[in-house]
């Protein structure tokens, strides 16, 4: 077994000081970009959500209740009636770093027609908490 010369026995320590704060960075970006692709899902949802409900002839007021629930915090939903279709849009800034001034924006729009006995319900839009 070979004993390590004495310019080698400080290697370990220098280069694990130089690798952490990359590997600490390359942790940070992978929670940040689940936390956006969460936030973005979440939108995805709230919009069938609210695009469902707005086809079943819910009141604007119901339909953005109901997707709030399902949205990322703050968001903000818009109902809009065109045609024999109705669309749900949710939007929302996610701060995927937590206190560090970085914001994304992500968004979800969600179409459905409306069925045959739904009322069209008048273009809206809101936010939820």
């Amino acid at each position: 077994m070979r004993t390590p010369d004495r310019r080698e026995a400080g290697m370990v320590t220098a280069e694990t000081a130089v690798v952490l704060p990359v590997l600490l960075l390359v942790l940070a970006g992978a929670v940040a970009a689940v936390t956006v692709v969460g936030a973005q899902l979440r939108c995805v949802d709230a919009a069938r959500e609210g695009a469902r409900a707005a086809a079943r002839g819910e009141d604007a007021a119901v339909v953005v209740a109901l997707a709030g629930r399902a949205a990322p915090a703050g968001a903000l939903t818009t109902v809009a009636a065109e045609g024999p279709s109705v669309s749900v849009t949710v939007a929302a800034e996610v701060a995927p770093l937590g206190p560090v001034p970085f914001r994304v924006r992500v968004s979800a729009t969600a179409v459905a027609e409306r069925e045959p006995d739904g009322q069209a319900p008048p273009a809206a839009s809101g936010g939820s908490a």
